[in-house]
């Protein structure tokens, strides 16, 4: 069986994190032996980092990797896939909104593909966040030709040698159509799984804000243009080299 990764972005998530990671330590144990359960924590201001620490003192399949400062969503998953070191790599969000309990359907599927892709059965969002992302899904699709049911949707796993085909650069939000954008370039095939969506019980979302809105369209722009999306960042310590 294979060995296993699960990471979370997280920021600001003290009210949920233990919670997600018990889900986690849950779905990995059911797999097998051999996993590690990743909370990158993105420069958060509450007790998100604390708590993590002390559950990676609890149990050794726990590791916290921290930014110092607040560097975004797409910084936060680069790190986390820089830091995973087993053979499938997955990453949800921490904010509570899936349930890892269906993680086994999503394994069986990765066992005879390299990417597997989950889309929200129904997305349990506001009304003025749908309509975003189906625009976006249509501005994608037009401008890069990549066809997929959800694109945001923060439920992938990879192999680690269909993700080390491709280089990340995004430190927002465009991180997950740039990753799905890269991996069809670069012929990788990709399954797709329906997940469920829960609506967030605590916390406030980061996300469809007018500056990652903007940002978005500017990684949009640059990547159709073969520009760089973003400076390169230091490595931050615990990330294991990619």
């Amino acid at each position: 069986m294979a060995s296993l990764s699960i990471f979370f972005p997280a920021f600001n998530e003290e009210a949920i994190i233990e919670r997600t990671v018990h889900g986690a330590l849950k779905a990995a144990q059911a797999n097998g032996a051999d996993y590690e359960v990743i909370v990158v924590d993105d420069g958060s201001a509450d007790a998100t980092a604390q708590i993590v620490t002390r559950l990676a003192q609890e149990d050794p399949h726990v590791r916290l990797v921290r930014h110092a400062t607040n560097r975004g969503y797409g910084a936060a998953l680069r790190t986390g896939f820089a830091s995973a070191t087993k053979d499938l790599v997955f990453f949800s969000d921490a904010d509570g909104q899936f349930d890892l309990g269906e993680l086994p359907a999503t394994l069986e599927l990765a066992s005879a593909s390299p990417v597997v892709a989950g889309y929200r059965i129904k997305r349990s969002d506001p009304w003025h966040r749908l309509f975003i992302a189906r625009s976006y899904r249509l501005i994608v699709w037009l401008v890069f030709g990549l066809r997929v049911r959800d694109i945001d949707c923060a439920w992938k796993m990879l192999h680690r040698d269909a993700l080390a085909r491709v280089e990340l650069e995004s430190n927002g939000a465009f991180i997950s159509s740039e990753l799905l954008i890269k991996l069809k370039r670069a012929g990788v095939p990709l399954t797709q799984i329906g997940v469920h969506h829960y609506p967030r019980t605590t916390g406030v979302s980061k996300g469809a804000t007018p500056m990652v809105i903007l940002r978005t369209i500017r990684d949009i722009i640059r990547l159709r243009l073969g520009m760089p999306l973003a400076p390169r960042q230091p490595q931050e310590a615990g990330a294991a080299p990619r």
